[in-house]
């Protein structure tokens, strides 16, 4: 089969390029600046949501998909915002306002939260997606599917 026949399948190894941007076009992330990006669907190396836009796509032309929050990086929880006492956080760790900081979960897997505030005796950490409750534009070219 001429990889023109193929389309994109739940199981496909993919060579794309791809934007994220909000629909005012803040680049969230981007490859068409640099080299293509390879991906085996169904692993997580992309959201779900994501994917399931790729599937049944062809190689060799550009699409452009529009997601709401519920359909991209879910909706904004505030549940996943919390203020953490600096006493409680790892004395090693560097905080600064503004940036993402890596936890540590007790099965050894790692998480990031944005450290939105800093005070003198807590730190406000958002736990949600940075991309969470807002509307997508997720740009795609299909390169190549194996």
């Amino acid at each position: 089969m001429t990889d023109a026949a193929k389309t994109v399948r739940s199981d496909s190894y993919l060579t794309l390029h791809y934007r994220i941007t909000t629909l005012e076009g803040e680049e969230f992330l981007s490859t068409f600046d640099m080299s293509p990006a390879t991906l085996q669907m169904g692993s997580g190396q992309l959201a779900e949501n994501l994917e399931s836009c790729l599937v049944g796509l062809p190689a060799h032309e550009r699409f452009v998909f529009q997601l709401e929050p519920e359909e991209a990086f879910g909706v904004h929880n505030p549940r996943l915002v919390e203020r953490i006492a600096r006493a409680a956080l790892p004395a090693d760790m560097e905080l600064k306002e503004n940036s993402v900081v890596e936890f540590g979960a007790p099965n050894g897997a790692t998480f990031a939260g944005f450290l939105r505030e800093l005070a003198a005796d807590s730190a406000l950490f958002d736990f949600n997606h940075p991309m969470a409750g807002k509307p997508i534009r997720f740009e795609v070219e299909i390169i190549g599917i194996m």
